[in-house]
């Protein structure tokens, strides 16, 4: 194996991928990325077995072939080297020559027989969507997901294909995110699965905000493949990266129970006021008392927090409101965990009484329920 390529572009892509190898393989080769030199390109992959993902970015490949080193170590090597050329040549004993320079290293590699293969799809059901809707989508329900093993099918964000419409939901049991986009399935019945939060978590990273990108995404009954276009800023160049993941097995819960089917009060509030107002207040609150009063009285909204180590906070804001006094209190990034998540400027906040969820809405998409906390 014998090839050129642009430092920058070598490092972008080992950093695309270096984030799925975790710090105590049980495998050293799992430590390693898989470089695969054929034609006009490289194919930089990690695994850890329950994730892989795979990154094709440019090169002048002049023998074809394949190597594994320590994806670690080779970043840290890369992205110092002091010239854009990069020469790389590997020898039959997977030793690893690295050149850009007067720099010169030798690192030793694991032949690619020893590596594990990421997995091939067979009767995959197929969409694609705009990679800024996806993130978007991803973002704004994957902060509710549990980290609570022993409910290991709520450790991840549930995709819901149906009725013409993609929903994305997360709960942990204390609250729960749900959004929707409507979607044509041309001609597919849908389906849905379970992503894991370690995939979770790559794929908003993946996601660019650049539109003009699309995201594929195939599913079959144990496994999930992104297919990503991620532009490398340092190159111009756009890299594509594949994403592959175990799902998680088991039954989502009926997450429609869970939602309110009656409201009685509703306010409406600028989300980055609202969100800043909860944030000051909740700096004098403690792990004993972890907690903020919402209260709705004439035209006005309260927030209130106390607790004897650290003393009181009160915060106002002037609304839109004519119902009976109200107050509710709540676990404070609770409320603003989904209140940073989101990109509208506005949301309909919704109460009923003291022991009630509160609901977050925006744009019939959206919403998020949170269980109160009980006074």
């Amino acid at each position: 194996m014998k090839f050129k390529v642009n430092r920058d572009h070598f490092s972008n892509g080992l950093a695309q991928v270096l984030n799925v190898v975790g710090t105590r393989p049980t495998m050293p080769v799992l430590s390693n990325v898989l470089i695969e030199a054929d034609g006009d390109h490289l194919d930089l992959t990690t695994t850890n077995l329950d994730l892989g993902i795979r990154c094709r970015i440019k090169a002048t490949v002049n023998q074809s072939g394949s190597v594994t080193l320590p994806v670690r170590r080779l970043a840290s090597i890369v992205r110092e080297l002091p010239n854009l050329d990069v020469q790389v040549e590997a020898s039959a004993n997977h030793q690893v020559k690295i050149a850009s320079g007067g720099s010169n290293f030798r690192i030793m590699g694991i032949a690619r027989d020893d590596f594990p293969p990421l997995p091939e799809f067979a009767n995959e059901t197929t969409f694609t969507l705009e990679q800024a809707v996806l993130g978007q989508m991803v973002a704004s329900v994957s902060y509710a997901q549990s980290a609570d093993e022993s409910r290991y099918f709520l450790n991840g964000v549930y995709f819901h294909f149906h009725d013409g419409k993609l929903s994305l939901v997360a709960t942990d049991g204390r609250r729960l995110a749900l959004t929707h986009r409507e979607m044509d399935f041309g001609g597919s019945n849908g389906g849905s699965l379970i992503l894991p939060a370690k995939t979770v978590a790559e794929l908003v990273r993946l996601l660019t905000k650049q539109e003009k990108f699309g995201v594929t995404l195939a599913f079959n009954d144990r496994r999930v493949a992104f297919r990503i276009a991620v532009a490398d800023e340092s190159s111009g160049l756009i890299d594509e990266v594949h994403l592959i993941s175990k799902v998680v097995e088991g039954n989502y819960p009926n997450y429609q129970q869970v939602i309110p089917k009656e409201v009685h009060q509703r306010v409406k509030v600028e989300r980055e006021l609202f969100l800043q107002c909860i944030h000051r207040a909740a700096l004098v609150t403690s792990d004993k008392s972890n907690s903020v009063k919402i209260k709705l009285s004439n035209n006005l909204l309260e927030i209130t927090a106390a607790s004897p180590d650290f003393g009181e906070a009160h915060e106002s804001l002037a609304v839109d409101y004519s119902g009976p006094d109200l107050q509710v209190a709540f676990n404070p990034a609770f409320l603003m965990d989904p209140l940073r998540a989101l990109t509208k400027d506005q949301i309909t906040f919704e109460l009923k009484d003291e022991v009630s969820p509160g609901v977050f809405k925006t744009d019939g998409n959206f919403l998020c329920v949170i269980m109160p906390v009980r006074l």
